[in-house]
């Protein structure tokens, strides 16, 4: 039989596996990496779940506990030796489908940006306000504004030099 925690916890994995699987695409392109991303963050949020304490909502908890994860393992890897992988013929798009070719490009100069401004250019495109994105950034709204105008400028300038 199953505690409440553990009936509460699987509630909120139903509910906010998008927004996990989001942040983990926005930091790996790799299937294998995305999916221990994936785990990582259910363990620390399953962890975490008897410290929440209703403080924010459970979505901006969510794409912190996420993102801390997320920039924590980055941090990690880049830290371990690099590998070649073997196989690269995963592609979360279409090659043939020309509608997503922007799409892609966006992601490619975004995945060149500094983790912690990936992290706050994926918390944008999802829609996030710029109150929601400073209590999960753990920085002021005004902060926000600027770090996200800069990180335009700087995706623009990125996509004319190439």
């Amino acid at each position: 039989m199953k505690s409440e925690k553990e009936r509460q916890f699987e509630e909120l994995v139903k509910q906010y596996k998008r927004t996990i699987y989001t942040v983990c695409y926005m930091f790996s392109s790799d299937k294998e990496e995305i999916n221990d991303l994936f785990q990582e963050i259910l363990v620390r949020l399953w962890m975490g779940l008897d410290q929440f304490e209703n403080r924010s909502s459970v979505n901006t908890w969510i794409y912190r506990v996420a993102l801390n994860t997320a920039i924590s393992c980055d941090r990690r890897a880049k830290r371990r030796l690099q590998t070649v992988p073997l196989s690269t013929d995963i592609d979360p798009y279409d090659p043939l489908d020309k509608s997503l070719e922007q799409i892609r490009q966006l992601y490619d100069l975004i995945n060149q940006l500094d983790v912690m401004d990936r992290g706050l250019v994926l918390l944008w495109l999802e829609g996030i306000g710029y109150d929601e994105i400073a209590a999960i950034m753990g920085i002021s709204v005004a902060n926000v504004g600027v770090k996200l105008h800069r990180i335009k400028d700087e995706l623009v300038h990125k996509a004319k030099s190439k």
